[in-house]
């Protein structure tokens, strides 16, 4: 196990609270900001930071926010007019998708998204998951290892909305490259890179996706699996998405089903080589037992949520209050811009005993990588059986995989504040 962290001293703490700013973040905070998430926690658990905004990190402040969607408002067009500018790409995009929206679009575009996520349709995408993965631990064994990100974690959830989208195959090339530069640009501070990356890749994007709806219009494929011709098609008698939702929606659907799912299948094998007695009881469990198959698929389904509470996909979310309010005994006046910091409440000793211990048997664990309330992650039921089906087969099949290549070369952070995951891990597969 890890050597975990001493408390800090109130001194400390006190320190490292008054020192935070989201906008000016360390590459130590970025390597590991659950310290000072805990500082926060602390010392100033509703911080008032340097901009103005709010900055949450106890659990049931962040729960009190994604209940009360009446008061505070997931549409970010006050918040993103001055970061983008209001006639930019990247403005167009965020602020007409499902996430960063609320009712009435929110409703229409998640009630036609749900429709093609049922249980039995995500029941009926395993087989091809299976075969997909095990596509991928081939080509693996065949060169001895390589990179978990670009080799295995990156690629599930590629193909996987490709897939939904019905995106053919030989187009699928730029999507990672288009989604890692739009959601990058969601960082609480840009470089004019970022800025300009971003817009052009929501551009490039945006022309490809005409070229594909105008197709699908043409030839449309069954709605209960292409989520495309069912947003095109829309309820049946109800009202259908503009062109604009309609095209923006689904540059999110390959945002939100990419990078979060990336993170989580390359952060649970990376935490497993950091906690090894966590690793050997999971492996354990995966002796190949048909008549244990049940009890294997609730034991990963576990482990899936314990590495998402222990190293959120996704660390921040964003809300707006709508009147004067309070969160946590503080006010907080109409208009306020809020921070809800996922990665810190997941981490709670309030709510999680021992949180900065990775117990793969928790339960149980209401943590928050999903979000909460109206605004829950409508693909969460495909998130978790792509973790289980990636994470499950890849230990069967690598059981003694160590990170770090020939050259010695350790795994690379994204660097990023919002979503925490790596941008390589070189491994063997062993």
């Amino acid at each position: 196990m890890p050597p975990v962290t001493p408390p800090l001293s109130t001194a400390r703490a006190k320190e490292l609270a008054q020192q935070f700013d989201l906008r000016q973040l360390s590459p130590e905070f970025l390597a590991n900001p659950y310290p000072v998430y805990a500082a926060l926690r602390e010392q100033e658990p509703v911080r008032r930071m340097p901009d103005g905004s709010w900055f949450l990190t106890r659990y049931a402040d962040v729960v009190q926010v994604y209940r009360d969607a009446a008061t505070f408002s997931s549409d970010k067009r006050v918040e993103f007019g001055p970061k983008y500018g209001t006639d930019s790409p990247l403005f167009e995009h965020h602020t007409n998708s499902l996430v960063f929206n609320d009712p009435p679009l929110h409703t229409r575009v998640r009630k036609l998204i749900m429709g093609a996520l049922t249980r039995r349709a995500i029941a009926e995408m395993e087989p091809g998951l299976v075969q997909l993965v095990d596509s991928l631990l081939d080509r693996i064994a065949a060169q001895g290892g390589g990179d978990l990100i670009e080799d295995f974690a990156s690629a599930i959830p590629v193909e996987v909305i490709g897939n939904l989208l019905d995106i053919p195959h030989a187009d699928r090339g730029p999507l990672r490259g288009w989604s890692l530069a739009i959601l990058g640009a969601l960082e609480p501070s840009l470089s004019a890179e970022q800025l300009a990356l971003g817009n052009q890749s929501v551009s490039e994007f945006l022309d490809y996706l005409r070229v594909l709806v105008a197709e699908r219009r043409r030839h449309p494929g069954n709605p209960e699996h292409d989520v495309l011709t069912r947003l095109i098609q829309g309820e049946q008698g109800g009202e259908q998405l503009l062109e604009v939702e309609l095209l923006q929606n689904c540059i999110f659907l390959l945002n939100a089903g990419h990078e979060t799912t990336t993170n989580l299948i390359g952060n649970a094998l990376v935490c497993l080589q950091e906690w090894p007695e966590q690793k050997a009881a999971l492996l354990s469990a995966l002796q190949p037992t048909p008549a244990a198959s049940e009890a294997e698929e609730q034991l990963l389904t576990l482990a899936v949520d314990e590495f998402l509470r222990f190293e959120s996909s996704n660390q921040l979310g964003n809300r707006r209050a709508l009147t004067d309010t309070q969160v946590g005994g503080v006010p907080l006046p109409a208009g306020a811009l809020v921070t809800l910091c996922i990665g810190a409440a997941n981490r709670d000793p309030a709510q999680f005993a021992h949180p900065d211990l990775l117990q793969l048997d928790r339960s149980p664990n209401r943590h928050l990588a999903f979000g909460f309330g109206v605004h829950q992650c409508a693909g969460l039921s495909l998130a978790r059986l792509e973790g289980r089906i990636a994470i499950g087969r890849f230990l069967r099949r690598f059981p003694g995989y160590r990170l770090s290549d020939a050259a010695g070369e350790a795994p690379v952070r994204g660097g990023r504040a919002r979503f925490r995951g790596f941008l390589s891990v070189p491994f063997r597969a062993g």
